[in-house]
């Protein structure tokens, strides 16, 4: 009898659905990349005057990998060999596919002993054991039984047996390694393309262990008659890569400005790891307890690649520009010895800067990379001195040189064209030299914030020498608690300069205190109340003003 033609329906989809659920997926490699595009950010958590850990990068990298494959019809897993070690798989993304990402997976396992033994498992490997008294040598074929977690069982013709538990010297050959276990981490996805055929892909993502600073060289120059002086400065970017890969002739990028980051990268990179394998064997001798052997006849495990923990390789350092003394970068003639051709550009990215290198440039496995990116031979510069005045303490007479307050001293510039300069100064670190009669010589160590265009540039270089201040309130009355009186303050300020020095007098925060200048106008700078006054060359500045409590300031009380 002829089954109904429902039991024919039904047994047609409980065959071939599962098979066809269950289609068989090759797995292909991808070439080798053929244009790498990397782009840094800096460590988002550094703050102004933290240097960079050359031992440990916190900051982070986008990468761009260009590759060939060649795909068969149908469903096919394409493997990435040789991304980077601190990639954060969930980032990625594969450009140029038709048939787009249907799943993407990290191998967490690279070459080993462990990860050897187990993709053999079930499969025929050759134990050879070697007689100590005779040393000869007797191979035969067996299949492992067990993973290498813990001990290594195979079946030879004589049964199951644990390795290095015959108490003679073994060793394992594997006839082959398989492609897909590699010394390199590799990134794999699942696609499906009906007809086949050989595409150019993009592969990028983000990757853990890099970062990025500036480095400046000033050469302060002869000063004027008005105080003001030119200095020649030279910018270099420093890249580091921890990782363990190099990125061959890439187009280089690096981003500054804050990023909002939510992400822990180091926790999603997760490197691979290489996993050593460790045997024990069954009791023998006695039930009680077993006698493991630390012997191994099976080749001790290869060292595992340098992850980004095992620290930073001093050694590989890599300048694109020619080698120079210490004695040469203070001299303003650096800012002339790079091309500009050479040298990394300034581009917009949203509210952030972007440099990008005009040549390609390999970025080194555990290595650093110097790039020019800015040369200015004439920015106009001056002194600024800032003085504190605290209307709280009693001024004496001035001839009482224990209330000399020295003046801090800043370096001072506008970050315009008209000034020579005009152009973004990333967050880093300024060497300042002075030429004297010995050649040049380091006069100061500063660290800079960000600094965009248009701003006023100014840098800590520590105490003056040459100006004074002295200053508070006279006389017996000091400022009435209450704001209701006036309060006489007497600033008295010395010049040792040849040349007139710009002082500026700090009188507190503006919504504690009045003030009644004799002249010049207060204003706020950097929320704190002041007044800029000009000293005379080898002169003196003596001034009597007015200062009392705000009202704003016992409003908030």
């Amino acid at each position: 009898m002829r089954p109904p033609a429902t039991w024919i329906a039904l047994l047609t989809l409980f065959t071939a659905g599962p098979l066809a659920a269950q289609e068989e997926r090759e797995r292909v490699f991808a070439s080798e990349p053929t244009h790498y595009a990397v782009t840094v950010y800096r460590d988002p958590e550094r703050v102004p005057g933290e240097r960079m850990e050359r031992d440990w990068p916190q900051g982070y990298a986008m990468i761009s990998e260009t590759r060939t494959v060649t795909l068969p019809p149908g469903r096919s897993t394409i493997l990435f060999e040789g991304v980077a070690e601190g990639m954060v798989a969930v980032s990625a993304i594969v450009t140029g596919l038709p048939g787009g990402t249907i799943e993407k997976n990290r191998n967490a396992d690279l070459l080993s002993p462990a990860a050897l033994v187990d993709r053999t498992l079930g499969n025929r490997v050759t134990i050879t054991r070697t007689n100590p008294a005779t040393g000869e040598g007797r191979s035969e074929e067996a299949i492992v039984r067990t993973r290498a977690d813990g001990g290594l069982v195979l079946q030879t013709r004589d049964g199951f047996e644990a390795v290095r538990c015959s108490g003679l010297p073994e060793k394992l050959t594997f006839p082959s390694v398989p492609r897909e276990l590699s010394s390199r981490p590799i990134f794999n996805i699942d696609t499906h393309d009906e007809t086949g055929g050989t595409y150019e892909v993009t592969l990028t993502y983000l990757s853990w262990g890099f970062d990025w600073e500036a480095n400046y060289v000033a050469q302060l120059g002869e000063g004027r008659g008005d105080g003001t002086f030119e200095m020649g400065l030279m910018s270099w970017l420093t890249v580091l890569n921890d990782n363990g890969q190099s990125f061959p002739d890439a187009q280089l990028m690096v981003v500054a400005g804050e990023i909002a980051i939510e992400s822990d990268f180091e926790e999603l990179a997760e490197a691979p790891l290489a996993r050593g394998l460790s045997l024990t064997c069954y009791p023998f001798g006695s039930t009680a307890r077993g006698s493991p052997t630390y012997g191994y006849g099976v080749p001790p495990a290869p060292p595992p690649p340098p992850t980004m923990s095992d620290g930073f390789n001093g050694d590989a350092i890599v300048v694109t520009g020619a080698r120079r003394r210490v004695s040469e970068l203070a001299e303003v003639a650096p800012a002339m010895t790079v091309s500009e051709g050479a040298m990394a550009s300034e581009e917009q990215l949203a509210d952030l800067k972007l440099y990008r290198v005009p040549r390609e440039v390999t970025v080194s496995a555990k290595g650093l990379k110097q790039i020019a990116f800015l040369a200015r031979d004439a920015v106009r510069t001056r002194w600024l001195y800032r003085a504190e005045c605290d209307a709280t303490q009693r001024w004496y007479k001035v001839e009482d040189e224990i209330d000399l307050d020295e003046a801090s001293i800043k370096l001072f510039t506008q970050n315009k064209e008209e000034f020579g300069l005009g152009a973004s100064l990333p967050m880093g670190t300024l060497n300042a030299f002075e030429a004297t009669s010995l050649g040049p010589q380091l006069v100061a160590q500063v660290e800079l914030r960000d600094y965009p265009v248009g701003q006023e540039v100014e840098l800590d270089l520590g105490e003056s020498a040459r100006v004074y201040a002295s200053c508070g309130y006279a006389g017996n009355q000091e400022p009435d608690a209450r704001g209701r009186r006036w309060t006489r303050i007497n600033a008295v300020l010395w010049n040792a300069n040849d040349t007139p020095a710009k002082v500026r007098l700090v009188l507190g925060y503006p919504d504690y205190w009045e003030v009644r200048s004799w002249g010049p106008d207060p204003y706020v700078k950097n929320g704190e109340l002041v007044i800029d006054v000009e000293i005379p060359a080898n002169g003196r500045l003596d001034k009597t003003f007015r200062m009392r409590r705000s009202e704003l300031f016992f409003s908030r009380r």
